[in-house]
């Protein structure tokens, strides 16, 4: 029986289900660790696992209070993904129990897509090839010849962290003007990107196009919401990689119903994979993709071997590289800790 067991919840992965667990193990190797895979009900992964669980391995499958406050020895829960929504981290932190996840993996692929909609958008690429496809060739120029040049234009930026920066430096080479909101982010690092710091208002008002990244987390539900919508300029382009549920979906659809914007560009919607009635799979005036941003070839190694690494970190007794609750360091539990020697690791 291996000493270390780190259970994970069969049948929730980016990609194949049973497609084995070989990346995962490389930075595990001498530490002798075995991955489990236990059943998981709809409501998310079963108590009685975790109870048993050295580590989670959570795959985006829900841990719950209820799961988390089963656990009896859990050192980590892991995930292979930026978004840790899929976990309540406040009952984590209540435990002493550190949540990972994989917020550097992705960024440039993430940046990519974003920019590839904002242009895509902006030069009526769906449309174009629409006309094209149904013999409209002579209506393909007039169309474009309504809308401005994309250098000079304003990019906006709601929430500044990894992805927003990746994109601002990509922008930058497009001649675009660059203003950001992020309360979380201090003024000064904005400049370093070419960046203005704005209000969310005047990102709203001023941007020909508006990037959403905020993260989903509690605060940032339903972030922009109606009267948010109705500041933007009727010739502006949304643009969300981040996550769905941070935009009030219904007031994005009445603001493009009612064309308090002119086109939306989305990775995420608030219901993944949406209804077949939702009317934002009927507007012209919309770019969709299925929350395929970070997705590339490099993919699934990458994701895989850095949960390997955080994992064998924690096992190690060692602070993980990417805590997204650190306040577990202040918790009175801490005690858990010092039997195992727990270090910071180099990142933290």
């Amino acid at each position: 029986m291996a000493k270390f067991k780190v259970y994970t919840p069969a049948g929730a992965s980016f990609t194949v289900a049973g497609g084995g667990y070989d990346l995962e193990m490389e930075p595990l190797q001498g530490l002798d660790v075995e991955i489990i895979e236990a059943p998981a009900t709809e409501d998310g992964f079963i108590a009685a696992a975790a109870a048993d669980a050295d580590a989670i391995y959570a795959k985006g499958m829900p841990i719950t209070k209820k799961v988390i406050d089963a656990m009896q020895k859990c050192r980590s829960i892991t995930l292979g993904s930026v978004g840790v929504d899929s976990v309540d981290v406040k009952a984590a932190t209540a435990r002493g129990i550190p949540v990972t996840n994989v917020p550097d993996t992705f960024i440039d692929e993430v940046a990519d897509h974003a920019m590839t909609l904002l242009l895509a958008g902006f030069r009526r690429v769906i449309e174009q090839d629409k006309m094209v496809r149904e013999g409209r060739w002579r209506e393909g120029r007039p169309a474009l010849l309504k809308i401005p040049r994309l250098m000079g234009q304003t990019l906006g930026f709601v929430s500044f962290g990894r992805v927003a920066r990746a994109v601002s430096r990509r922008a930058k080479a497009f001649g675009l003007n660059m203003i950001a909101y992020d309360p979380f982010v201090e003024e000064q690092i904005l400049p370093e990107y070419g960046v203005i710091p704005a209000t969310l208002s005047e990102v709203m008002s001023r941007s020909d196009f508006v990037s959403m990244h905020a993260p989903a987390r509690p605060e940032c539900e339903k972030m922009l919401r109606e009267e948010h919508f109705k500041l933007m300029k009727p010739t502006a382009i949304f643009i969300n990689t981040g996550r769905g549920p941070t935009v009030d979906e219904a007031a994005l659809i009445k603001a493009l119903q009612e064309g308090w914007m002119a086109h939306a560009a989305l990775d995420v919607l608030e219901v993944e994979p949406p209804s077949h009635n939702n009317p934002l799979l009927r507007m012209e005036n919309v770019t969709l993709s299925a929350h395929t941003a970070s997705a590339s070839a490099r993919f699934d190694e990458a994701r895989k071997r850095r949960v390997g690494q955080e994992l064998s970190l924690v096992l190690q007794g060692k602070w993980p590289m990417s805590c997204v609750n650190p306040a577990v360091l202040q918790n009175t539990t801490l005690q858990r800790w010092q039997p195992i020697g727990i270090t910071r690791g180099p990142n933290s």
